[in-house]
């Protein structure tokens, strides 16, 4: 059963379907001053106008290398084949700035606390869209699916600029069919490379490879740096700004070991950034024997991440999580152990309070009723001398 047509508003779904997933599915691993990102673009959309469900899923594997204090816009677009206009998302790092629809040929601001309309020239706008769908035209024609039946072809472009230190870096432009990539092309002080993941013939290697160079030094690479630049004055606020971790310690009881599962989750800071150990009698614990420690984005565009560790019931070690972070001034240190004779504690005083607020209130009834007794005449004669 083929899924119909889709409108505006479920492109605009889709797209951000892909836009949350792919940020839910950065991974980054810290080494001294590069942060290698493996970016995994998921997009789930469903379309619910069925009883059943279409479902729609692809995927396009981005890898950045970002250095500490650089930035980062990157714009996905995606078409998918029969339709007469694509989506588009523009993020700055990894915050979403903008939304664009070929077909209303409209550039909208997103999460602005500022009038933006001088970030792109809508002629400049329109000379890209067009660029990108003829872009996509070309790929429908040259990529086929050999199952004519498929309701739904999908075909992606992602490129992004990079910026550090004030000097402008590479920017990349990479083009997926079906959730694979299929080439590859970057510009770098002044040199070009060409990546082709396509067994195309050598007439159409050539003929694709002279389009896109083309488009990325004509029309892309001018209008995503000076973008990037505009955005960086724009959003300066909301990329400097910092937000401390909010950190928790649980340990919860396995009933099939009958050890336990300690956890140090830090959640709500920004930038992403962080650095969370956990240590065993003041050594790192190996990272073969922690899980987790995946980097997730809140809905608040903080982030959180989680270690935990499995240890026996006779485990006597005592267990530490240590938390860096940009917003911190210092490490901080948390104790396994603490938190428990805090709850210990915390119960007790709840206990004597509760007690103490029992025997307060049964001395204080025992008193009224005793007074009721002995006072009922004059209440009475009280209460007729009002009448």
């Amino acid at each position: 059963m083929k899924c119909p047509s889709w409108d505006g508003v479920e492109r605009f779904i889709f797209l951000q379907l892909i836009l949350k997933t792919y940020i839910f599915k950065i991974l980054c691993d810290y080494k001294k001053t590069t942060y290698v990102c493996s970016r995994i673009i998921l997009g789930v959309f469903v379309n619910n106008k069925m009883s059943t469900a279409c479902a729609l899923v692809c995927f396009l594997l981005v890898s950045v290398s970002v250095l500490a204090g650089s930035h980062t816009l990157t714009g996905l677009a995606t078409y998918i084949r029969g339709e007469k206009a694509f989506s588009a998302s523009i993020m700055l790092d990894d915050i979403t700035v903008g939304y664009y629809d070929s077909e209303t040929k409209i550039y909208v601001a997103r999460g602005n606390t500022t009038n933006e309309d001088d970030v792109i020239d809508p002629n400049t706008v329109r000379t890209v869209s067009e660029n990108v769908l003829n872009h996509f035209t070309e790929r429908s024609h040259r990529l086929r699916p050999v199952n004519d039946t498929e309701s739904h072809v999908v075909y992606q472009v992602v490129s992004f600029c990079e910026q550090s230190d004030n000097k402008l870096g590479k920017i990349t432009t990479k083009t997926a069919y079906q959730g694979s990539t299929i080439d590859e092309l970057h510009i770098f002080d002044g040199k070009f490379g060409y990546k082709l993941f396509s067994n195309w013939t050598e007439p159409e290697k050539i003929r694709n490879l002279e389009q896109s160079k083309s488009r990325l030094e004509k029309v892309y690479y001018p209008t995503c740096t000076k973008m990037l630049k505009n955005y960086l004055k724009k959003r300066e606020t909301q990329l400097n700004r910092k937000v401390k971790p909010q950190v928790r310690l649980i340990q919860k009881a396995n009933s099939d070991s009958g050890g336990s599962r300690l956890s140090c989750l830090a959640t709500g800071f920004y930038p992403r950034h962080i650095n969370l150990t956990l240590f065993r009698d003041g050594q790192p614990v190996s990272d073969h024997e922690i899980t987790g420690g995946e980097l997730l984005p809140n809905a608040d565009g903080t982030y959180q991440m989680r270690k935990s560790l499995e240890i026996s019931a006779a485990d006597k070690h005592k267990y530490t999580c240590s938390v860096t972070h940009l917003s911190l001034d210092v490490t901080l240190e948390f104790d396994f152990s603490e938190p428990f004779k805090t709850a210990i504690l915390s119960v007790l005083i709840v206990l004597a309070l509760v007690f103490g607020t029992g025997v307060v209130l049964y001395k204080w009834r025992k008193g009224q009723a005793d007074s009721s007794r002995s006072g009922y005449s004059a209440a009475s004669k009280h209460f007729f001398f009002s009448i």
